[in-house]
């Protein structure tokens, strides 16, 4: 649920020198910026944007967006899009004055993660709904690193929310574990050599690959038996001039397709078969990854990564 906690934000600024010390306001235990992070909301735990917020970022009418959403429903499963319930809604016109129009609205809105704003730029076909996609997503990820920068912040907010309402200690002890993992995979900008993932860490999943894809500076070559568009869309994320391979068991009609219409507009990536692969491997230029789960199913399962010793160079010559 969105929910809205009073804070005195200008503390919070004050310790805040990456964000240029704009003014904040919260809404469902995110301290936001504007103008694209004011936008961003909490709901079931996962970060999201309200259809008519997005639709107004792009430039378009909501009910335009949502019917190319439903021309391309296969590629918007509820991970990517989901509709809020009438209660959603109420918590979310009481602590997010901008939305109040959405209160009247006979139709009850969508909200889209941040996988689902990334699948919307091959929707929406233009310049404009690419480079606002991608404004965006880099929002989520600016939230993302606050958050952890201010992790003991948030902390005690937590703690004293918690008592207020008398949370049950489970809860709690959840709450300190996400931060904690956070606080891990930010500290000092190291990316950690070896983790575990559980279910229902989607997004902590999702962003820890998505950084590792941003940080390599001339390759990447994949190896997962079970792909789909939504991994081209995660490879999408790589610097321009870095190369993307996938060695995959098969390729399907309906890859090769997805595939094909991918390459003719972004960034090419090149997809090879083969069969003699159980585990996945990501090689972030000469480093290696063996990652526990299927790219397209991060945070689904319990799984782990692994910084291998082996370099990639030595594992491609394996490849014939």
């Amino acid at each position: 649920m969105a929910k809205k906690k009073e804070t005195k934000t200008t503390a919070v600024v004050a310790k805040n020198d990456n964000l240029n010390d704009e003014p904040v306001t919260n809404c469902d235990h995110l301290l936001t910026i504007k103008p694209i992070e004011d936008t961003i909301i909490t709901i079931r735990g996962v970060q999201v944007i309200v259809d008519r917020d997005l639709a107004t970022l792009y430039g378009v009418e909501t009910k335009s967006l949502n019917q190319a959403v439903r021309r391309n429903i296969n590629r918007f499963p509820s991970r990517f899009r989901f509709q809020l319930t009438k209660e959603e809604v109420n918590e979310v016109v009481t602590n997010c004055d901008h939305l109040l129009s959405i209160k009247y609205s006979p139709t009850l809105p969508y909200v889209f993660t941040e996988q689902g704003v990334a699948m919307l730029a091959s929707v929406l076909h233009s310049d404009t709904a690419v480079d606002v996609s991608v404004k965006i997503m880099d929002a989520f990820v600016a939230m993302r690193h606050f958050i952890a920068s201010n992790a003991q912040v948030f902390q005690r907010l937590e703690v004293i929310e918690h008592h207020q309402l008398e949370m049950s200690s489970h809860l709690t002890k959840n709450d300190n574990q996400i931060a904690e993992i956070f606080k891990r995979l930010d500290q000092e900008n190291t990316t950690p050599t070896q983790g575990i993932f559980f279910d229902g860490q989607i997004f902590d999943a999702y962003t820890f690959v998505s950084d590792l894809i941003r940080s390599a500076k001339k390759s990447i070559v994949l190896f997962d038996n079970y792909v789909d568009d939504t991994v081209l869309t995660m490879l999408d994320k790589r610097k321009s001039k870095v190369t993307a391979t996938i060695y995959t068991k098969s390729v399907t009609k309906q890859f090769s397709l997805d595939l094909a219409k991918h390459n003719a507009q972004y960034q090419p990536i090149d997809v090879k078969p083969f069969d003699r692969i159980h585990d996945r491997f990501l090689c972030i230029d000469n480093t290696v990854y063996n990652i526990g789960a299927s790219l397209k199913d991060l945070g689904k399962k319990w799984f782990s990564f692994n910084k291998m010793e082996m370099t990639a160079k030595e594992l491609l010559g394996n490849v014939k």
